[in-house]
């Protein structure tokens, strides 16, 4: 039996590479879908620093309170205190690991803790990042500003 081709078939049977339109539309697909997602990327970071943040700040605050209440005990002196900043800063001591990293510092130096006796809570205290630690009061708060994240009034 014979078979009879028509020129469509045959230019369909030819065909092995993607036309222009093609490419172009897929591009644009995916320059569209870029756009919505990157944000939302973004904005999931951010909250996982903030979580981040918050977590190590936690931390460090129920290690102070922690502290105080032994301090308050007969093993502990007897007399309720704050840990001083050479004392919150020294690994094992008042938090066994060491001062957490700061998510959101970015100056090369993750876990500096700044003295910030007679500041109010929030405030951020010279160029440096990481943390600040009030001694006099057992405050602790992050020592950075992001717009988005406001970091520093956790």
């Amino acid at each position: 039996m014979t078979q009879y081709w028509s020129p469509t078939v045959v230019r369909a049977a030819r065909r092995t590479a993607f036309t222009l339109i093609e490419l172009v539309t897929v591009i644009v697909i995916l320059g569209v879908l870029s756009t919505v997602a990157l944000p939302v990327y973004l904005d999931y970071k951010i909250d996982a620093m903030k979580s981040a943040c918050k977590g190590s700040l936690g931390g460090m605050r129920t290690a102070v309170a922690n502290y105080r209440a032994w301090t308050a005990t007969d093993s502990g002196g007897g007399v309720a205190q704050y840990p001083t900043l050479a004392q919150f800063t020294t690994t094992g001591l008042i938090m066994k690991e060491g001062i957490p990293p700061n998510p959101f510092d970015a100056d090369g130096t993750p876990n500096n803790v700044v003295d910030a006796t007679g500041v109010a809570k929030g405030t951020l205290v010279g160029a440096d990042k990481g943390w600040c630690y009030n001694p006099t009061n057992g405050q602790v708060w992050a020592n950075s500003f992001t717009k988005s994240a406001v970091e520093n009034t956790f």
